[in-house]
């Protein structure tokens, strides 16, 4: 909720570059290091999926690409979070059904009241996501599902975890949460409000929220826990409501931190929006031993 659209007027956000560069180091060598020495493991057991996990993740850049969601950097990146989740999941029932609700969900959001959002000033730029906003959003969640099926790097035996499923999930409804929010409390929301001071303020300011884009981020963080309650057997209804509250609750640090370290140019957005993922994992994760 704390995500600013647009040119950027902050010029502490350009000092503040190093943290998504950050961002990127911290969460995309790990999860393509993790992805080869998996995909070495299917290549050793003739294993197809390997060629079809490749097919989907170069279909699933294209896609984004051709669309202008994302720039060239930031489709490669998403390619490999989408192989890392794909491999953590193989099979019809697999974690890129949550992850293309996010996708979906995110771009229709982006995409609806955009004039408005021009006129505003607040609008997202029409290049896309670059490659450190999707490290941002989706790495936590690839990270999170790595002990799914880490197994696969010393032995052929999958094992499943509870944790690791449930913060996964968690880490894709905060992020669809926070952009949903962001973008239809925008256009539909009117002014809103600062969540520590409960001060009126413009659209589009860092920690600011809206009661209808709360709503609307609620009502997708459950659409995509729900999809990932239908699409992943191992996914128990508990584990789906730990993971919505947690999402919901990451949402909330969202606006905390883009209301406090964000505003006075402690954090960028990037590092932001990647603090609000792994809090709400840690909270899913941690919520399974009370489910």
């Amino acid at each position: 909720m704390s995500e600013a659209k647009g040119p950027d007027p902050r010029p502490h956000q350009a000092a503040l570059h190093w943290q998504s560069q950050a961002v990127l180091l911290l969460l995309v060598p790990v999860t393509a290091v993790w992805v080869m020495l998996e995909a070495g493991q299917f290549w050793y057991a003739r294993d197809g999926a390997l060629w079809i996990s490749a097919g989907l993740c170069l279909l699933l850049s294209a896609v984004v690409f051709s669309t202008r969601a994302a720039t060239p950097g930031a489709a490669l990146t998403g390619a490999v979070f989408a192989g890392a989740l794909w491999l953590q999941t193989p099979g019809l029932y697999t974690a890129l059904w949550p992850l293309l609700a996010l996708l979906v969900l995110t771009f229709s959001a982006t995409r609806f009241g955009r004039r408005r959002k021009e006129s505003l000033g607040i609008a997202e730029e029409r290049r896309g996501r670059t490659a450190s906003q999707v490290a941002a959003n989706l790495g936590v969640a690839a990270l999170a599902g790595i002990p799914l099926s880490a197994a696969h790097v010393f032995t052929p035996v999958a094992f499943g975890g509870r944790a690791a499923m449930a913060a996964m999930v968690a880490a894709m409804a905060e992020a669809t949460a926070d952009t949903v929010s962001s973008e239809l409390g925008q256009v539909l929301g009117g002014t809103p409000w600062m969540i520590t001071s409960l001060r009126r303020v413009p659209a589009g300011t860092d920690g600011a929220v809206s009661l209808l884009g709360t709503l609307a981020g609620a009502v997708a963080a459950a659409v995509l826990v729900g999809v990932a309650l239908v699409a992943l057997p191992q996914f128990s209804r508990a584990d789906a409501g730990v993971a919505l509250a947690a999402g919901i609750a990451g949402t909330l640090v969202d606006s905390v931190l883009g209301a406090g370290p964000e505003r006075r140019g402690w954090l960028n957005n990037d590092a932001v929006n990647t603090l609000s993922t792994l809090a709400a994992a840690l909270l899913a994760a941690w919520g399974t031993g009370w489910a």
